[in-house]
């Protein structure tokens, strides 16, 4: 039992982050084994719409702007102040009516984002995949239409998760997206081995948001919600001076994300086709699960490092920074030592399978930007913890230089050419650049904090 502690306090494991682990693993170890069912049960035209799909679906990123993760910053700052006893928040007047506000604010603003965002993804994906489809005979239009509904609802659903973990119940929430996951996940395999094609996934995200909904409406944290929303006062967190101010340099940082993660597989599907593209987000898809494992690590810790400052509990907050930090970097580094192992085996034995990933030197390179992101990422969070957004310039100008490199390199050298000039950008420009902000501003802020 003590060994079992110990190595628990090592790796630094606590209910949130065990959920969101798991949570992670399915949607991680999900993304590797839907690569079998991809690849038997769709051809490699539908792997690239499939893909494409996911790359597209990313544009809630500009109607999200990054408010979620503001909430759960900014409900964890009034929770520092407040508890909760017999199922209602309790505490300080002013702070309860300012969360109460924030409450109030979240679900009225993205019910009414959710349509349009429904409206945009329809027409944009519509006509999209009009344009390039070079007379393919794939049936995409339901599939994504569908995929639409899915992600209109789950803009509604997830900020009330993000509210949660704010207030204190990351833990709840991670399992809440832990069975949300299992279900997504398991529905994909039954779908696509009963050969329904592009529609699996569409169905699958579909059910499991639907599902995620019913477990917030039919649990006691609805009555929690509904006491703190007539909890309203006098005081009130104001939209225009308070939040926007912060906001919208979080929303430009996000939106310069989508270009620099999202932004290869519409370009490949437009100029190279779906198998390529089919590739790029294979191999992507793959990337991005080990590093949602890991970041598992910092991202459940948020309403922690929130709580820290608004306790001005400095010295405690980079202890635990610092600890998590290499915890995390651990776990991503032998993740995609595996992964890279995989595909070389693969390959060595001449399986079909490898075929459908991106070549090996381009997936090391991948690999090796991904870890580097882990870095940038747990700095950003860090930082964004004290209701600030330092990394705006940065990530403007890599996104911007992301887009050109793309391209032009992409015209010419094609998938290769995207990945040697992404991974030129990060290891040049964007570690250097977010090592310097981090270690300024981590001063700053706690200094005028």
């Amino acid at each position: 039992m003590k060994m079992k502690e110990l190595v628990i306090s090592k790796v630094g494991i606590d209910r949130a982050i065990a959920y969101t682990i798991f949570s992670r693993i399915i949607q991680a170890g999900g993304g590797v084994f839907s690569v079998v069912f991809i690849a038997k049960f769709l051809s490699a035209t539908e792997q690239g719409y499939y893909y494409t799909f996911s790359s597209i679906i990313a544009l809630q990123i500009f109607f999200e702007l990054g408010l979620s993760s503001i909430i759960t910053q900014y409900a964890s700052h009034e929770f520092a102040h407040l508890s909760i006893s017999e199922g209602k928040i309790i505490g300080d007047v002013e702070h309860l009516s300012r969360l109460s506000s924030l409450l109030r604010f979240s679900l009225k603003w993205f019910s009414l984002i959710s349509l349009g965002l429904f409206s945009v993804l329809l027409f944009c994906g519509t006509y999209f995949f009009d344009s390039f489809n070079n007379n393919e005979n794939v049936n995409w239009q339901a599939p994504w239409m569908i995929l639409c509904i899915a992600t209109a609802i789950n803009l509604i659903v997830d900020p009330i998760l993000a509210f949660l973990d704010g207030i204190g119940f990351i833990g709840d929430m991670s399992r809440t997206r832990l069975i949300q996951k299992t279900i997504n996940i398991v529905l994909l395999f039954i779908l696509l081995f009963g050969g329904f094609g592009l529609y699996s996934a569409a169905i699958a995200s579909l059910v499991a948001i639907t599902f995620n909904a019913f477990q917030i409406i039919f649990s006691s944290k609805l009555s929690l919600l509904r006491k703190l929303w007539h909890s309203l006062d006098k005081a009130v967190i104001k939209y225009s001076t308070e939040i926007f101010p912060y906001q919208w340099k979080v929303a430009i940082s996000w939106i310069s994300g989508y270009f620099i993660f999202y932004f290869f597989n519409p370009v490949l599907f437009a100029t190279e086709g779906p198998v390529v593209a089919g590739q790029m987000g294979m191999t992507l898809a793959v990337l991005a699960g080990i590093s949602s494992i890991s970041m598992s690590w910092i991202n459940t810790k948020v309403p922690l490092f929130s709580t820290l400052i608004a306790k001005k509990q400095f010295n405690e907050l980079d202890s635990v920074f610092k600890s998590v930090l290499v915890q995390l970097s651990t776990i991503n580094l032998l993740g995609l030592v595996a992964f890279i192992f995989g595909i070389v085996m693969l390959s060595n034995f001449g399986n079909s399978y490898s075929i459908r990933f991106l070549p090996i030197t381009a997936t090391i390179l991948l690999s090796l930007v991904t870890f580097i992101n882990q870095f940038i990422g747990s700095w950003a969070t860090y930082l964004r913890c004290f209701k600030k957004e330092p990394f705006l310039v940065a990530s403007v100008v890599v996104a911007a230089l992301c887009v050109a490199s793309t391209l032009v390199f992409g015209k010419i050298f094609g998938a290769w050419g995207m990945v040697v000039g992404y991974t030129s950008i990060v290891v040049v420009v964007s570690l250097p650049w977010a090592y310097i902000i981090f270690k300024n501003k981590s001063v700053e802020f706690k200094i005028n904090n």
